[in-house]
């Protein structure tokens, strides 16, 4: 029998360590769209009773990173073509301002900080690793924004990013990606040469392109 102990002084609750890790797997693609899940599973995988499974799928729920049935089925979304292209305009409104907000602070340290990212990128696709590719895809972004100082608009991005996790890993797999992200290297080559109207158009391209291939 699990019991739900009290944790430890400092360390989080049992339903905030689960909603944490799951959202990281959804968000990374680790879990395919569709893919349906169960409390009991969930509280097995975590060590956890049912109640903190229950209370971290109901936090995801609310993100839209799970869905529930009215049968009480759990599983990732999967997304219309309409959804996909609805996130990818979100996307491409959130983060193009995250970019630009960014651009006066893009000191070099960030600059070479992306680059070293991008390589990353590049091995994961290169190994055809499509968790890896999200995940340091992910990273690149973020390390950008974070640079903008604007923590509710990038609260709002990673809710989209949260959403399209699983159908990101979907998209991956179609497109059979042989370089990194083109893109990712004209966003750099703006942000060095301070060129806001070519790093909003680097961002809004690279944001946008893939999902809309997959809407396609």
């Amino acid at each position: 029998m699990i019991l739900n102990q009290r944790p430890p002084d400092g360390a989080p609750p049992a339903h905030d360590r689960v909603y944490r890790t799951l959202r990281t797997r959804i968000m990374q693609g680790t879990i395919q769209p569709g893919e349906a899940l169960t409390l009991r599973g969930i509280g097995k995988s975590f060590d956890v009773s049912m109640t903190p499974a229950r209370e971290a799928v109901r936090r995801l729920v609310a993100e839209g990173a799970l869905t529930l049935s009215s049968s009480g089925r759990i599983s990732t979304p999967e997304l219309s073509n309409e959804r996909i292209e609805e996130l990818a305009s979100l996307r491409a409104l959130i983060e193009v301002e995250l970019a630009s907000r960014a651009l006066p602070r893009a000191h070099m340290a960030l600059i070479e900080r992306l680059q070293t990212i991008n390589s990353t990128v590049a091995e994961a696709v290169a190994h055809r690793d499509a968790v890896s590719y999200i995940r340091t895809n992910l990273e690149f972004h973020r390390t950008l924004y974070l640079r903008a100082q604007a923590p509710a608009m990038l609260a709002m991005a990673e809710t989209v990013w949260l959403q399209m996790g699983p159908t990101m890993r979907l998209l991956y797999g179609r497109l059979r990606r042989k370089e990194p992200p083109r893109y990712h290297r004209l966003i750099i080559a703006a942000l060095r040469a301070g060129d806001e109207p070519g790093l909003r158009l680097a961002v809004r391209s690279d944001v946008t392109q893939g999902l809309r291939m997959l809407a396609s």
